[in-house]
């Protein structure tokens, strides 16, 4: 959605969203809310000039970021009698949810149950985070978004706009409210629908099967899922959420076009996987019959690897503190270096990197850095953690090489969840005899480092092509890597003829899912074949989390920087007499990874 668009909504909702009637007010003022110990409160039990009800809920994302904002806004606005109430109106979240939530938060304002989502219903609100700013007469003056920083999938730097501060500062100052409405991005408050009893699609019956192939490996208990699908109340509370991302194609997150190759790890929904769930909900969430369920799923906890580690390394000695809100960059990306200790070269079967804290660590890359290794292009990727990215192992009598002497470097990149952690990741390794491995196993790269995208540009392209390969190779997966301003990637196969075939195009790249691309059967690569890879970037305004449109990027690190990398991983017979750590596929770049 552009900038205009967004413009047009906001000056649609102006007048219906704020023209709330007394009686409306009236009816959530008499309405009971509950504290975490169970006592009955009202919305006039916290009484003040101006109040502020926030609406929260404790497992949306945006909730959670923007419940630290609110105390901050409290502390400035409470001296001067502005009064805060948070309201959870969700279905889904128990007593015991909202008091951990308000805990792990330090709240200043309370935050109370709303049974029945009668307060929510009277004052108009339907997401979280949303505000409604009634005055000393009862009347709504603002309602919508707190700012303009945190989107569904994008975190700006800072805000463009701050409608809630905004609001207050007029009504205190007796000066009429210029905007006071702004539409609310964040998660739909879970209100379910009467149920539909005779509904030929339960939960049971075909919902849970859904979620068990498409969302289950994410959406369970320890996992990085906001909220767990394999409980029916948690799930039905969910619903109307679930419906609406599932409709929009943003989740279960894909963003291959099915129009190029095949891909063992698809998780894309069919149309008719749409309707299931669509119809589920439409019809109120019905739960159908226990005894239609299909059996628990039995995961894995802890490593994937196929057995105990033969190796665990730390990233780092102690934790590294994650702030509970970035500044206006964003946590910067950290490397950590460790000593690999190996006095030998040591062959690699499996490798998993293992964050400590998941909701905080977006992402984390583990390089090797061989020996006299002085530049970044001299780091040869081992293996990463992405969110929805799970442990494959490499075919029989493969392997990655690590060589003697080398040291790990450990990229992390971390976003803050409204709340302080502390992350302390680990790599995990099995080693294997030398004599058993057939063929090594590498991550190489095609890319561009001396781009300069323009300001303002909002389809700026960026080309890169291999040399071509002198052995041939056996391609196992894609990796794209871009970042804020990424918008498209495609991979093509240019043959020895010069003939050209797409091997993968994603249309709308999106940095919050490093998806590795895994071929469903194992390419054979031809010598004299190259890579070829185009990317775009957006760096115009109508991009959400672009960071500054009026800047030049170039390549960087950090992810207001700009990164054009292409990885793919490929097995290559082993050559004993073959230089460590040598690729073979060379891209024409000093390249790194980020």
């Amino acid at each position: 959605m552009n900038a205009k668009t967004l413009l047009m909504l906001a000056a649609l909702l102006t007048t219906p969203s704020v023209s709330c009637a007394t009686g409306s007010v009236a009816e959530a003022d008499r309405a009971p809310l509950m504290d975490p110990q169970r006592v009955v409160r009202r919305l006039a039990d916290y009484p003040g000039g101006i109040q502020v009800v926030a609406f929260l809920g404790t497992e949306c994302p945006l909730a959670k970021l923007y419940a630290t904002r609110l105390n901050d806004l409290e502390q400035e606005f409470g001296k001067r009698g502005v009064v805060f109430v948070g309201v959870d109106a969700n279905e889904q979240d128990s007593l015991a949810d909202i008091a951990r939530f308000a805990r792990e938060r330090e709240l200043s304002y309370p935050l109370l149950k709303d049974p029945d989502g009668t307060i929510a219903a009277a004052l108009g609100a339907t997401r979280t985070p949303e505000v409604v700013v009634l005055d000393a007469e009862r009347q709504v003056r603002y309602r919508g978004r707190i700012d303009d920083q945190y989107v569904v999938g994008v975190q700006r730097s800072a805000p463009n706009s701050e409608e809630l501060r905004t609001a207050l500062t007029q009504l205190l100052a007796g000066e009429q409210v210029t905007t006071t409405a702004a539409p609310a991005p964040g998660c739909l408050i879970g209100r379910r629908e009467p149920v539909n009893e005779s509904a030929p699609v339960t939960y049971h019956k075909q919902v849970s099967r859904l979620f068990q192939q498409r969302c289950i490996e994410c959406h369970r208990e320890g996992e990085i899922g906001p909220f767990v699908l394999d409980d029916y109340d948690e799930a039905a509370g969910w619903g109307p959420m679930i419906a609406e991302v599932v409709r929009d194609r943003r989740m279960p997150p894909w963003h291959a076009n099915p129009e190029y190759g095949e891909f063992a790890n698809s998780c894309r929904l069919s149309a008719e996987e749409i309707a299931i769930v669509t119809d589920w909900v439409a019809d109120g969430c019905p739960a159908g019959n226990p005894a239609d369920a299909p059996a628990p799923l039995a995961f894995t906890s802890g490593w994937q690897l196929p057995r105990t580690p033969d190796q665990i390394v730390p990233m780092r000695t102690k934790p590294f503190k994650v702030p509970a809100e970035a500044g206006p960059e964003g946590v910067p990306y950290k490397h950590f270096r460790v000593p690999s200790g190996f006095i030998s070269d040591r062959w690699v079967t499996a490798a998993e990197v293992q964050p400590g804290a998941r909701d905080v660590v977006h992402h984390i890359i583990v390089y090797i850095e061989p020996p006299g290794g002085k530049h970044r292009r001299d780091w040869v990727m081992l293996t990463a953690y992405v969110p929805g990215l799970r442990f494959e192992p490499l075919p029989p009598g493969a392997a990655r090489l690590i060589p003697a002497g080398s040291q790990f470097v450990f990229e992390m990149h971390y976003t803050p969840v409204g709340a302080k952690r502390e992350d302390l990741s680990r790599l995990g390794l099995l080693f294997v005899d030398e004599e058993q491995v057939t063929h090594e196993a590498i991550t190489a790269e095609v890319g561009d480092t001396d781009f300069r995208i323009p300001p303002g540009a909002a389809a700026h392209e960026v080309l890169a092509t291999s040399e071509p390969a002198k052995e041939p190779f056996e391609l196992l997966s894609l990796s794209p890597h871009m970042h804020l301003r990424g918008k498209a990637f495609r991979y093509e196969l240019v043959s020895p003829s010069g003939e050209r075939e797409v091997l993968l195009d994603v249309p709308a790249y999106d940095f919050n899912w490093q998806t590795r691309y895994v071929l469903a059967t194992p390419r054979t690569i031809p010598p004299g074949s190259k890579i070829h890879a185009r990317a775009l970037f957006d760096n115009s305004a109508d991009n959400p989390a672009n960071p500054d449109p009026t800047k030049t990027v170039t390549w960087g690190d950090q992810s207001w920087d700009e990164m054009m990398l292409g990885y793919f991983d490929l097995l290559r017979p082993r050559d004993a007499n073959r230089s460590a750590g040598e690729k073979p596929v060379e891209t024409g770049e000093d390249l790194g990874g980020g």
